[in-house]
């Protein structure tokens, strides 16, 4: 085995991407590990919010795009929206989100190995991963919702509440509005993303188990405007979407992005928490504090965190669950207030 990098990151999605850039800005040596030779389409709102925005543009990575102007709630007729305040999100495919991160670390000479790494032994002075042969100091668990690594850590913590799940196709129609548009149904909601002058992204968050075309019924007038003729890409799904480890520092090995833990999707704040937390593990190493990452994180991400939860919570809840929108049309400063607090 041989001493590869600084910083051995497992998984070449954004939040490896990212590790990776912020890495070599702190004057350490990444290397990803990641399975696919191209970065392969997910289920994803694909909505940036304004944070993650600025933080792409920090990274010197220019992403093309559709302007997202603020959020819109819609529910059996009713509709709230709220503007950002600081800046323009982006609606933008996951495709290109992943070939513009992918291009930025290539061409500052990130080091991409083809392989999964599924087992990881800490030592004194580094990190092994024995069946790729690599040696590093540090290793970066940045392998998704379901991470191979950190179950094999034993840091997953099984969630017994009623999972929620995502499904998400593209449609030729171009978009409502500059907003994305989450409409309430009755088994959970539709998020509308514009990513083109004539492309919609149509996601849809559900406890349902139920095909894309049945859960889109459930939105009458919604089924109507995106027929499945209109339909350019195939269905995509995630879940369940809430996970939750233990830690995220386990001796050498750090969790990032939503192998870190993850609510729900409901919020769209996704990637802009994968390249906050890409930013914060890379400085706590910088700064020779890795332990202090675990506490950086929770306090980064309490916010959202809280937030989020109430949310799925209200909207899981038969009480409260068709209270939310009238609720934000009767206190629309209260919506504003949570939507650019998320943003």
């Amino acid at each position: 085995m041989t001493g590869d990098a600084d910083l051995l990151i497992a998984g070449g999605g954004p939040a490896g991407l990212a590790t990776a850039l912020y890495a070599l800005r702190a004057g350490l040596q990444p290397m990803i590990v990641e399975p696919r030779s191209e970065g392969t389409d997910k289920a994803c709102g694909e909505g940036l919010m304004p944070s993650a925005v600025r933080a792409l543009d920090e990274l010197g990575v220019s992403v093309p795009g559709q302007p997202i102007s603020g959020i819109r709630y819609v529910q059996d007729g009713l509709r709230v929206a709220a503007e950002f305040r600081d800046g323009t999100g982006l609606g933008v495919r996951r495709t290109v989100l992943h070939t513009a991160l992918h291009r930025a670390a290539v061409a500052a000479g990130v080091p991409i190995r083809r392989g999964r790494v599924t087992e990881v032994r800490s030592e004194s002075a580094g990190v092994v991963v024995p069946e790729l042969g690599l040696r590093g100091r540090w290793l970066v668990a940045a392998d998704g919702l379901h991470s191979p690594v950190a179950r094999g850590l034993g840091l997953v913590v099984d969630d017994r509440r009623a999972p929620r799940f995502g499904l998400r196709r593209h449609f030729a129609v171009a978009p409502g509005s500059s907003s994305v548009e989450v409409h309430h149904g009755p088994h959970g909601e539709a998020y509308l993303t514009p990513v083109g002058p004539e492309l919609t992204g149509v996601a849809l968050l559900t406890t349902r188990r139920a095909p894309f075309g049945t859960q889109l019924a459930a939105f009458p007038a919604l089924a109507q405007r995106f027929t499945p003729e209109l339909a350019v890409t195939a269905v995509r799904g995630a879940g369940p979407l809430r996970r939750r480890v233990r830690r995220r520092v386990a001796d050498r090995v750090l969790l990032v992005g939503d192998a870190a833990g993850y609510v729900d999707a409901i919020t769209g704040e996704g990637i802009a928490l994968a390249l906050s937390g890409a930013a914060a593990l890379v400085d706590c190493l910088r700064r020779g504090r890795p332990q202090d990452y675990e506490a950086v994180w929770r306090r980064a991400t309490r916010r959202h965190r809280l937030l989020t939860e109430l949310l799925v919570a209200a909207r899981t809840t038969p009480l409260t669950a068709n209270r939310i929108v009238p609720a934000a049309r009767r206190f629309p400063s209260v919506f504003a207030a949570v939507v650019n607090a998320l943003a």
